[in-house]
């Protein structure tokens, strides 16, 4: 199986000013297609280039460096640029407001964890919504690692938020804080009500 880079439901500037239009072009068609380059490369003529994306991280041997990197790379840029929505009006599904409240009391409790998973996560990584066991939960990830693999916080990701330095330096510089409030302007609830009802 060969992969190819995920095409946007969305042009570039869609998501400004919260997300500006030269980071999502950078981001997009040179880092994501690195990773996917990468990727391919690393799984020719492995027991790998058969299996899906899902299969591969979540047997991956995490000795192996070039697929751990750029399998979760491919992997987590795909999710980041689906979650994401210059449309604000995208509805959150009552069943995940009811588990949001369930597993943090509110939404804004929610965005309060989530915000500090993302800003406290030292050097480059992700932080994650995930569906574990039934429950949602929030954790993060080094470089590009993520829940599916073997040694991941685990679950479902849902909603992953990309912290490393190149997803917003352009705009942010170092104000990771002010990126992580940006990003919850474009979140599409729509999107992640459906993964969340996936997840069961």
């Amino acid at each position: 199986m060969s992969f190819s880079l995920p095409k946007l439901e969305y042009s570039y500037d869609a998501l400004e000013p919260h997300i500006d239009a030269r980071t999502m072009e950078i981001h997009h068609s040179k880092h994501h297609q690195g990773y996917t380059n990468k990727l391919n490369a690393a799984i020719e003529g492995s027991e790998n280039d058969s299996k899906d994306i899902h299969d591969i991280l979540s047997s991956l041997d995490m000795t192996n460096m070039a697929l751990r990197n750029n399998a979760g790379g491919y992997y987590n840029h795909k999710l980041f640029w689906e979650v994401m929505n210059p449309n604000h009006e995208s509805a959150m599904s009552d069943g995940l407001k009811s588990a949001i409240n369930d597993a943090f009391g509110s939404f804004e409790n929610f965005k309060d964890t989530f915000s500090k998973a993302a800003s406290t996560r030292f050097g480059s990584g992700w932080a994650w919504l995930c569906v574990n066991d039934g429950k949602l939960d929030v954790c993060s990830t080094p470089n590009q690692d993520n829940p599916l693999m073997p040694n991941g916080c685990g679950g479902t990701p849902i909603l992953g938020l990309d912290v490393w330095e190149h997803a917003y330096y352009l705009n942010y510089q170092n104000r990771r804080p002010d990126y992580i409030n940006a990003f919850f302007e474009v979140i599409n609830w729509g999107v992640v009500s459906e993964k969340f009802s996936q997840a069961f």
